[in-house]
């Protein structure tokens, strides 16, 4: 474990730490690989003042760990607290999740740090906003919504192309709603089809995993699936909407390149900026 004397931990900026409480003390180092992995081990033994500190906490850490090309695959595992552990709290029935094969659908929202700076307390009005809008248009596809996190969304579908009707129902209608101080808010959203495993009322896994690295490579307003998903909606693809092949890319921590697509149909944007990935012709 990398340790810092007190000399050394007093000459270090705030920025170089996940957390700093209201009373400016400072918790979990993250100014290098070793502090940062470090502190992803130890983030569920720190007692947060609240959740908004807790969540200022682990998006910092998040940033750092993709700074230093870690891949947090089993610290995001931990920290998913699923729409049903919350409803099991508040005494509703659980729901069950599909096992096996399924279609895997991640969004969050670009651009949320500067968002934040904007609205300030508003955010949360706004986020709340944006999770309904998810959590609806996944339940009427008779899909089941995994996480709500900050601005990140994890849902998953029995019928891949239940999940494809659902992406392209919520750009849709981000695209014609109005916010808060006219502000255009923009959500990317990455697809997926696989195996995933199915532990304490959630999901982990390499098929997660990829979902996550596709969600992040993609801009706001567009959505990305894998050739995996393409492969299982074959024969079942909703009318108007196209496929457009952007080649195979390299995605941070996958061992193989991956095969995306951009799903077109009317309402959506359809030219965006290269693909923010290595490109393997």
């Amino acid at each position: 474990m990398a340790r810092l004397d007190a000399a050394d931990r007093a000459d270090l900026p705030n920025s170089a730490f996940a957390y700093v409480d209201s009373r400016g003390r400072r918790g979990l180092p993250i100014h290098d690989e070793r502090h940062v992995r470090n502190a992803l081990a130890r983030f569920n033994q720190v007692a947060f003042e609240d959740e908004r500190a807790r969540e200022r906490a682990r998006k910092r850490l998040l940033n750092a760990a993709k700074k230093y090309r870690i891949v947090p695959v089993g610290f995001i595992a931990g920290q998913l607290r699923s729409e049903r552990e919350l409803g099991q709290a508040q005494g509703m029935a659980p729901v069950q999740l599909p096992s096996g094969f399924v279609t895997m659908m991640m969004t969050d929202i670009e651009g949320s740090t500067l968002l934040v700076h904007r609205l300030g307390d508003g955010y949360r009005e706004l986020i709340d906003g944006v999770r309904a809008l998810l959590r609806d248009a996944t339940v009427s596809a008779d899909g089941y919504v995994v996480d709500a996190r900050a601005d990140e969304f994890f849902a998953v579908f029995e019928c891949p192309r239940s999940a494809v009707d659902t992406a392209v129902a919520i750009q849709r209608q981000l695209r014609g709603r109005s916010w808060a101080e006219d502000l255009e808010v923009r959500v990317r959203i990455g697809i997926h089809s696989g195996y995933p495993t199915l532990a304490e009322e959630n999901y982990i896994g390499m098929a997660v995993h990829t979902t996550a690295r596709v969600c992040a490579v993609a801009y706001g307003s567009q959505i990305l699936v894998t050739s995996d998903m393409r492969e299982a909606m074959r024969g079942s693809r909703p009318d108007g909407v196209r496929l457009r092949s952007l080649g195979q890319h390299r995605l941070r921590g996958l061992p193989d390149a991956v095969p995306l697509f951009q799903v077109a149909a009317k309402g959506l944007v359809t030219r965006f900026p290269p693909t923010r990935t290595s490109q393997k012709r």
